[in-house]
């Protein structure tokens, strides 16, 4: 289990965003070197925690449980085949492109060591969006995405450090509940009645997930 690429976007301007500013992050290339990841902040102040990489629509995106964004070479594979195009590591806006670790089956709460001294914890799962979408210009693209449940974590960080292709990942904790990256979007985008359960994974899934959890249970305890 590796890094295969950290990569990092610069703001761009573009016609399909509703970011205030106009712009977007979201074309991320892989770094050269070394690349620092810390806790950025509370979302709507903090953004990216991955240096060097912009998060430009600060609403939706970036902040503690949004400080980095993974997403297997091995998903982008099967994205290549289904839509018969090249697809880069970094082309879906993630921040480590990772191979051989089966990310939409991390546990929320799971604890990842990158190289020696980073360690993250998956926080929730990457929810598609029209910048998304408008960014690959592929028909349909949000729902085909929802369809498939594998998003990619969202991950915070735990100790910062630094991180760059070809570090090990080590699963250095696994919480002792069910809850994966996979059921947790599931729960959110396709099967609502599976958001009580997404509660078992407490304080670490996301506080905007976890709400949305508390929320339906209040609705449908009658």
């Amino acid at each position: 289990m590796r890094v295969l690429s950290v990569n990092v976007g610069r703001p761009r301007a573009v016609g399909y965003t509703d970011a205030p500013s106009g712009t977007t992050g979201i074309d991320k290339r892989p770094a050269e070197g070394p690349v620092r990841v810390a806790d950025p902040g509370p979302k709507g102040v903090g953004a990216s925690g991955v240096a060097g990489d912009a998060v430009c629509d600060l609403r939706h995106h970036g902040g503690t449980h949004q400080a980095v964004y993974a997403f297997a070479r091995e998903d982008l594979d099967h994205w290549e085949s289904e839509l018969g195009r090249a697809i880069a590591n970094g082309a879906f806006g993630e921040n480590l492109t990772t191979e051989g670790l089966d990310v939409n089956a991390a546990l929320i709460g799971e604890r990842w060591r990158i190289g020696g001294s980073a360690v993250l914890e998956v926080a929730s799962g990457r929810v598609p969006c029209r910048t998304f979408a408008s960014w690959l210009d592929e028909r349909g693209w949000v729902k085909r995405f929802t369809r498939r449940a594998a998003p990619g974590p969202y991950l915070r960080v735990v100790e910062p450090g630094e991180i760059r292709a070809g570090d090990p990942i080590e699963v250095v904790h696994r919480p002792d509940h069910d809850v994966t990256v996979e059921l947790a979007f599931r729960a959110l985008m396709l099967q609502r009645e599976l958001l009580p359960g997404l509660l078992a994974a407490g304080e670490a899934l996301d506080p905007e997930l976890r709400e949305t959890a508390r929320t339906y249970v209040a609705k449908h305890r009658s």
